[in-house]
């Protein structure tokens, strides 16, 4: 019989991995990317879709607790 430990992963802001908001740092933390790779396609998505990605950083920003709140 083995013992599973249940790991809960758990989205936030990054306080160590910002360079804004930690919300990259923190998204790529949680979908085991490296935040550049996320960073990259943000300002990427920016420029294509004319400026719309800004306001989902913004909500995300607003919306996605920082790390160390309640882990």
């Amino acid at each position: 019989m083995t013992n599973t430990a249940n790991t809960v992963k758990k989205l936030h802001r990054s306080t160590s991995d910002r360079m804004v908001a930690g919300v990259c740092g923190g998204w790529a933390d949680y979908l085991g990317v490296d935040p550049s790779l996320l960073r990259i396609g943000l300002v990427a998505a920016t420029v294509l879709g004319a400026g719309a990605p800004i306001l989902i950083y913004a909500a995300a920003w607003v919306l996605t607790p920082e790390a160390g709140g309640d882990d």
